[in-house]
């Protein structure tokens, strides 16, 4: 047994007189156990531990000593304790023989008497019983704190078994609620995406009809325009031309806005200054909203150019306006003003880092909560009174501005107002037009005679697009198939410009021009359509004129492709 394995346990001795002490103390040593020598008796007594292994000390020293306080000590010993004494006496001095030893005995309880001179053998056995036998002992007071501990979470888990199962309770009606609304958010979840289905096909049918009645259209506003041309200036039937005109344009606006609902208009992008755009709708947004809203602009006039479509940009800023007056029906201030913002890249994850101008429309109408703010540019959502909104304004612009590359955001306060920003990205490279630079350039076309093939499939509008190119003064052949257009290519014939449809059976407009430039690598291409969302073609990038088209709008996008050359 080694000091290591007694850890902190001891042994105590107190041979006051004589070399016993030293003697008892070397043979421990020799076998690894490790005595502390107390000087007197009251040393010895405060050496005294439950942690003690025993105690060695000599009869003639306990005969003339006050023995009271050991009494005590060992009379108070816990129920598991009953330290082993080892007492050296004279030869004959056993209990046997000798009454005060029988005392002491009965005093110590667990005394064990080794008469000297003693065999060093006899004394490490001795040890060595005394120290087994505190061991088990030990062992005892080991499993009695066990039953203790045991006992008192016994004990403290009844306590506290009734706060348990109410807890556990309470968990159970936690996790209950959670999967309740668990199956909530999922049948939501369900029904969003039910309603965006619908929502989808609702769109790909508007989007298809909206382009069908675009090509209709095309008819209509070619033949007008070609009619225009060559009736007189002060007659009927020059009047009925231009009302005639007027309703089918209002037709092209509304399958404009039925496109962007669906997003798939074209739009006619051009660098234009947001600045002269806002100074020239001034008069109209004064009288859309009426005298008891109080206006105020602040539109900086030196700003970049924005890549937007004019006409779609007013139609959102008025529709912006008249959502205004409308939460302000008691009158307040409406604010217009345009901003130019620079975005990094940690800045916002909607926009592409770069230059934007915010144009921003703010009121002090009613406001929205956070639930209805977050609805606001849903399709059919709206807070007006039944038949005084669609629901469609705010959802054409939020798809608008994607398509511009830009973003719609919107925020909203109940009783403070409400604030919309357009983001649309800034074009440091281009100097804007005036409209007169642009007439003089669409009408530029008509003075150079090319040879041009059209393909389309539609037969009215073809013939419509045939009759504004001839009446430019360019010489025309018509085809009304990809496959046709092809064959006159291979057999040689030669064309200064080839305009396209996009949507024609079994051979797309685009798949047309790729075939084309295969056998005609220096052919100018312009593709006609009425969507904006073409499928992309990595090989080939086209110019596109939107549906419908007047012969102004024509002449001008062939001018451009002729100076722009194959790609």
């Amino acid at each position: 047994m080694a000091i290591a394995e007694l850890g902190s346990q001891y042994v105590v001795i107190h041979t006051p007189h004589g070399r016993d002490a030293e003697i008892a103390a070397g043979l421990l040593k020799e076998v690894g156990i490790s005595a502390v020598k107390a000087l007197d008796l009251n040393q010895f007594e405060n050496s005294l531990s439950n942690d003690t292994w025993f105690a060695l000390l000599t009869d003639e020293t306990l005969r003339s000593s006050d023995m009271r306080g050991i009494a005590d000590w060992i009379a108070n010993q816990p129920a598991w304790s009953d330290l082993p004494f080892i007492v050296l006496t004279q030869r004959g001095g056993g209990p046997e023989r000798n009454p005060a030893a029988a005392r002491l005995s009965e005093m110590l309880h667990n005394v064990t008497f080794l008469e000297r001179p003693f065999h060093p053998t006899t004394f490490v056995s001795v040890a060595r019983t005394a120290l087994n036998g505190r061991r088990r002992q030990f062992d005892a007071r080991a499993l009695i704190a066990d039953l203790n501990e045991g006992e008192e979470r016994m004990r403290r888990a009844n306590e506290t078994l009734e706060a348990r199962v109410a807890e556990r309770t309470a968990e159970l009606e936690r996790a209950h609620a959670i999967v309740l609304d668990e199956i909530a958010q999922r049948e939501k979840a369900e029904t969003l995406l039910r309603q965006a289905q619908k929502m989808e096909m609702i769109g790909q049918l508007t989007g298809g009809v909206a382009h069908d009645f675009n090509n209709l259209l095309m008819a209509v506003i070619g033949n007008l325009d070609l009619l225009r041309r060559y009736a007189p200036e002060d007659g009927k039937t020059r009047r009925l031309i231009d009302g005639a005109m007027q309703g089918a344009q209002r037709g092209a606006t509304l399958t404009q806005r039925l496109l962007a609902f669906a997003r798939r208009q074209e739009l006619t992008v051009e660098a234009r200054s947001l600045s002269d755009l806002m100074q020239g709708m001034t008069n109209l947004i004064e009288r859309s909203t009426g005298p008891e809203i109080e206006l105020k602009f602040d539109i900086p006039e030196q700003l970049p150019l924005v890549m937007v479509d004019t006409n779609q940009i007013e139609l959102a800023v008025l529709n912006l306006v008249v959502n205004a007056r409308d939460a302000m029906p008691n009158g307040g201030t409406l604010s217009i003003s345009t901003t130019l913002v620079h975005v990094d890249a940690d800045d916002d994850d909607d926009l592409v880092p770069g230059t934007y101008i915010r144009l921003s429309v703010r009121d002090t109408g009613q406001g929205m909560d956070a639930e209805t703010l977050s609805k606001a540019t849903d399709p059919f959502f709206s807070t007006k009174e039944l038949g005084k909104g669609t629901g469609l304004g705010l959802s054409m612009i939020d798809g608008l501005a994607k398509q511009l590359k830009g973003a719609l955001r919107l925020s909203s306060e109940v009783g403070v107002g409400t604030q919309a920003d357009l983001w649309l990205p800034a074009d440091m490279s281009h100097q804007f037009q005036s409209p007169s630079a642009q007439t003089e350039q669409a009408t530029l076309p008509a003075t150079v005679q090319i040879k041009i093939l059209v393909v389309d499939d539609d037969m009215l509008i073809a013939m419509s697009t045939v009759d504004m190119l001839e009446d430019l003064g360019h010489e025309v052949v018509e085809v009304n198939s990809g496959a046709g257009a092809l064959q006159l290519l291979e057999d040689g014939q030669i064309f200064d410009l080839m305009i396209t449809d996009y949507a024609m059976p079994r051979m797309t407009g685009a798949q047309l021009a790729c075939a084309a430039r295969a056998l005609r690598p220096d052919l100018p291409i312009l593709l006609a359509t009425g969507y904006a969302e073409l499928p992309s073609q990595p090989e080939i990038d086209l110019p596109r004129l939107a549906k419908p088209y007047q012969q102004a709008e024509l002449a001008t996008e062939i001018a451009k492709v002729l100076a722009r050359g194959p790609v």
